[in-house]
């Protein structure tokens, strides 16, 4: 990083914080409008989200790292680049691979065919392609989807680091020769290069492009060792994956045997509660399961392995259990149905993590007999055993919490102290969404796995990580919640032009001495990062799709907290079928846009007969033109009918090992399945 950049950045870091923070705590305390709370209220709310957000790209920014050209590449490392597949047309995938076999450092090239084609294994081992598909293991366990399809090959390929393509990515010769350098950091976990697309006219239109995450978001990133895995066109160290499987497994089943063991606690202490006066040995045996629950969480706590722990407290457990058959035949009958239930959790489709907390409440409140309780604690513990046995494969590296698993396993290698590196240089070749429907399918899916990683294992309080890399995974999950915002910023100019209803005490030299300067440098600080990469069309994106964002952030917290299947939709592969303009798919976007214009037209009408400020008038009228400039994306998004390579092609970034190799791709576009940016 030149030096004198760095240092301005880091200026209008400082002077965008200082005039965001200034002018955000005044509007806190001086100009909000207390008597339309309803709309001043959301709006000072989304404002300070909107800080938030600028702080954490500044946080980014105070560190952005360009790296240049990548050691030499060792010799005689073992690789193995793994091309993913499932339904992808025949032809897409194997040109994929031929362009993987190209590679020049010496490597192995698989295909993981998660769609079992015979058709697809006999042309890849014509060519000398390895195909590897789902072993037996799989056979109704949960599949995990790609992340899944990983794991699979993992355990059935040796080379000591993997090179991942998504079957869309058409890789250049000489990826490996400028990556595979950064490896002699022997704490090197991940090398990510930028995912780039060939089938995008330089207008853009579905914003497919991302500029800015896979330039300065990333770099910044990576200055704070937190440059992230993007599911494709990235290099990995099987070490560190595999020591995340073997760490995460034990882990779940640690989390899994303590859980049981409170539970377990509850129940033996409800069922003691209601022995009588003359049940004195009965009483003594619960006792003495009590104290086995507490020398079994002693153990726990002192580092005693799983198993042993584990096995011990089952048999001693079942010597008790053998003492107190005789004492309560009757009462069994009526516990056999709960523990029976318990029995077949081990062979569910739960994972450790996973058991219900509500069931277990449910147990500890019931009313169990001695021996029912005995024979819970027993099943408890047998639930959840060592064996994982509602899982394929009891290792899992790559992360299955998320419908996408870049982002989740990248934090996990991220919080065992491995490091990672952003390769600056478009080294893939790649195939874009051409039509709105895949578009917003797949953003969808990118914004849903973002905040089901956020829901579930939120970065701020994991464990390994740093200050600085907390900031930075927290900083892409909390800008997928700017479509609440987005709702405020449009009703608000609404409201005002149409009801006359103002959010704030007054439009004064004050409220503008404050909110102009930050708006300005903040836009400059883009500007200056962005070093001539186009940054207009992402900034339009996350406006214009906030239904998407929305309906990612409910339908996530449902699936996380309410246990609600995900609603979300698998990027289609081939292109869809001309239907004609898809406006329904931007409905809530026209309704916006409708209101937008009559708030326009009102408020003209108000201005004109004398019924509205004219200061206030005009600052929401520009403020209303402004949202309809970022709306008529979707207008474009709409009439767009696909990539036309005979009409135009697009400008391979400059400096890239793209933009000095020749490489003709006018295949159908299929769009890249992983983990988006803000």
């Amino acid at each position: 990083m030149r030096p004198v950049r760095l240092a301005v950045i880091r200026v209008i870091v400082v002077v965008t914080a200082i005039l965001g923070i200034n002018y955000v705590v005044w509007r806190w305390l001086f100009s909000v409008n207390w008597d339309a709370w309803w709309i001043a209220v959301p709006l000072v709310l989304a404002e300070t989200y909107s800080l938030v957000d600028s702080l954490l790209f500044g946080l980014g920014m105070w560190r952005l790292r360009e790296r240049g050209p990548a050691p030499a590449a060792p010799e005689g490392l073992t690789v193995d680049v793994l091309v993913t597949t499932y339904n992808e047309p025949l032809d897409l995938v194997m040109e994929t691979a031929r362009a993987a076999q190209r590679i020049r450092y010496p490597h192995q090239t698989w295909i993981l065919d998660d769609g079992n084609r015979a058709e697809l294994r006999e042309l890849a081992e014509a060519e000398g392609i390895g195909v590897i598909t789902r072993s037996d293991d799989w056979v109704g366990m949960p599949r995990h989807a790609k992340a899944g399809n990983l794991n699979n090959a993992l355990l059935q390929t040796e080379g000591e680091f993997l090179m991942i393509l998504d079957a869309d990515q058409v890789a250049l010769p000489e990826i490996l020769d400028r990556t595979l350098g950064y490896f002699t950091d022997e704490k090197m976990a991940i090398v990510q290069t930028p995912q780039y697309f060939v089938n995008v006219p330089d207008s853009d239109p579905l914003g497919s492009q991302a500029p800015l995450f896979y330039g300065p978001i990333q770099q910044g990133k990576d200055g704070w060792n937190a440059a992230f895995f993007c599911g494709s066109n990235a290099i990995i160290r099987r070490e560190a994956l595999m020591q995340l499987g073997v760490s995460r497994y034990a882990a779940e089943v640690e989390e899994g045997v303590r859980r049981a063991l409170r539970t377990a606690r509850s129940v033996v202490k409800e069922a003691r509660r209601t022995l009588g006066a003359d049940e004195e040995a009965v009483r003594q045996a619960l006792d003495e399961v009590l104290h086995d629950i507490g020398r079994a969480r002693r153990e726990l706590d002192r580092g005693t392995a799983l198993m042993d722990v584990t096995y011990r407290f089952q048999q001693r457990v079942a010597d008790i259990r053998r003492r107190l058959v005789a004492a309560d035949l009757q009462a069994l009958q009526a516990d056999l149905a709960a523990i029976a239930g318990l029995e077949e959790l081990a062979g569910s489709d739960a994972t450790l993590a996973d058991v219900d907390e509500d069931a277990l409440a449910q147990l500890a409140d019931r009313e169990w007999s001695p021996l029912g309780a005995v024979e819970t604690v027993d099943a408890l513990i047998r639930a959840i055993d060592v064996d994982l046995g509602g899982e394929a494969q009891p290792v899992m590296p790559m992360a299955t919490v998320s419908v996408t698993e870049d982002m989740a396993t990248c934090m996990r290698v991220h919080g065992l102290g491995w490091r990672t590196a952003y390769h600056d240089e478009v080294l893939a070749l790649g195939l874009a969404p051409e039509d709105l429907q895949t578009m917003m399918t797949q953003r969808l899916r990118w914004a849903q796995g973002t905040v089901q990683v956020m829901f579930r294992e939120n970065p701020l309080v994991q464990q390994g990580l740093s200050v600085g890399q907390r900031l930075m995974y927290f900083s892409t999950m909390w800008s997928y919640l700017s479509g609440f915002a987005a709702l405020v910023y449009i009703a608000a100019p609404v409201i005002y032009l149409t009801i006359g209803v103002l959010p704030v005490q007054a439009f004064s030299v004050d409220f503008f001495l404050r909110l102009v300067p930050f708006l300005v440098v903040n836009q400059l600080l883009f500007w200056v990062v962005a070093d001539g990469r186009p940054t207009w069309r992402g900034m339009q994106y996350s406006l214009a799709l906030f239904p998407v964002w929305i309906k990612a952030f409910t339908s996530a917290f449902g699936n996380v907290f309410l246990h609600r299947p995900l609603d979300f939709a698998v990027t289609p592969k081939e292109r869809r079928e001309d239907t004609g303009h898809r406006w329904d798919l931007v409905r809530p976007q026209l309704v916006a846009v409708g209101l937008l214009l009559a708030a326009l037209a009102v408020g003209g009408v108000r201005l004109a007969v004398g019924q509205a400020p004219p200061v206030g008038t005009a600052v929401n009228m520009i403020w209303v033109v402004f949202d309809l400039v970022i709306f008529s994306v979707v207008l474009q998004a709409v009439r767009y009918r696909g990539f036309d390579p005979a009409g135009q092609r697009p400008t391979i970034p400059r400096g890239t090992s793209a933009a000095r190799t020749p490489h003709d791709r006018t295949t159908d576009a299929h769009p890249d399945d992983e983990q988006g940016a803000a």
